[in-house]
């Protein structure tokens, strides 16, 4: 999901580093494994990942930035891990694992944390599943490690971090209630999108931008309670100037990764946007849309499991 609230923050970038583990090389990936594992990267972070289902391996890149895989884990791993033999990877800073303690959340650096689980799995291929803002990530990663990937699956993603945001924060501000401040359509994008999603915050609104229904707000608020909560790269990625390095437009970027990929986009998620999918252009694409808002794996199972059956089997 994106994140709630947006500081306004510097630039930064952050340079690739080669990978060395701290650990031993496990045993390769198989179907037998399972459970939570945990990585050291070469930086030093500590990434918790956990493993369940069957099928051929697939990570799940969340968004956020910073929210976790856990809620999606518990609401939708019944229906995922039918089909995939999931990796629930919380990137650094975020859930069950460790924040960097020089606050390096670039793009570049989670996509090489990324690579390094791979390594660290002796996972040959796998395919990426993103949610939201996870989406960059994976088109990053997929961009960069393309012989990695066996394919794509996108749920309501973002590639263009910009426009998920003009949409947010339009359709956000005519949530709001009668009596909302004025807000001038030439203020800076920033300004626009940190009012609106302030407003919704402050007045308990963010669920019905979110969630087609209250029954799913209820579902998430349980789902929850007792998590890991791990939210320096909320924060940071914001307070460093990490958020620069994950503003580029990747639909451009999606013409030339040939692998197969699957696009399941809300009908009514205005969170990335209901038309955002349609400048994609990932030459062996096939694109699902469901009812719903911006968790459609989590509203609407059956037309999802649907889609990612059909998937599965052609990979």
């Amino acid at each position: 999901m994106l994140l709630t609230k947006l500081p306004i923050a510097a630039l930064a970038v952050s340079l690739l580093c080669t990978p060395v583990f701290a650990e031993s090389v496990p045993k390769p990936f198989s179907a037998s494994v399972a459970g939570l594992t945990s990585v050291t990267t070469s930086d030093g972070v500590v990434l918790k990942a956990n493993i369940a289902g069957n099928g051929v391996p697939c990570l799940f890149v969340h968004g956020g930035p910073g929210s976790g895989s856990e809620v999606v884990e518990r609401l939708a791993g019944k229906t995922l891990e039918q089909h995939f033999k999931m990796i629930y990877l919380d990137q650094r800073g975020s859930g069950r694992s460790s924040s960097d303690a020089k606050k390096n959340y670039t793009l570049d650096r989670v996509v090489q944390d990324m690579e390094e689980l791979r390594v660290r799995l002796q996972v040959k291929k796998w395919v990426l599943m993103s949610h939201s803002f996870g989406g960059i990530i994976a088109t990053a990663y997929a961009k960069k490690y393309p012989e990695h990937v066996s394919g794509m699956v996108l749920l309501n993603s973002i590639l263009n971090l910009p426009a998920a945001m003009e949409s947010t924060a339009t359709h956000g501000y005519a949530v709001l209630p009668a009596g909302k401040p004025p807000m001038d359509p030439a203020s800076p994008l920033p300004q626009r999108f940190g009012m609106v999603m302030g407003m919704l915050n402050q007045s308990g609104l963010m669920s019905k931008l979110m969630y087609a229904d209250d029954a799913t707000d209820a579902r998430v608020k349980t789902a929850m309670k007792g998590l890991a909560g791990n939210t320096d790269f909320t924060a940071a990625v914001f307070q460093s100037g990490a958020i620069a390095t994950y503003v580029d437009d990747w639909t451009g970027a999606t013409a030339a990764l040939k692998m197969p990929v699957m696009v399941i986009s809300g009908k009514e998620d205005h969170m990335v946007g209901v038309e955002h999918y349609k400048a994609f252009r990932f030459p062996n694409q096939q694109v699902v849309l469901v009812p719903g808002r911006h968790f459609s794996m989590v509203e609407h199972p059956e037309e999802v499991g649907k889609a990612l059956s059909g998937f599965a089997a052609k990979l």
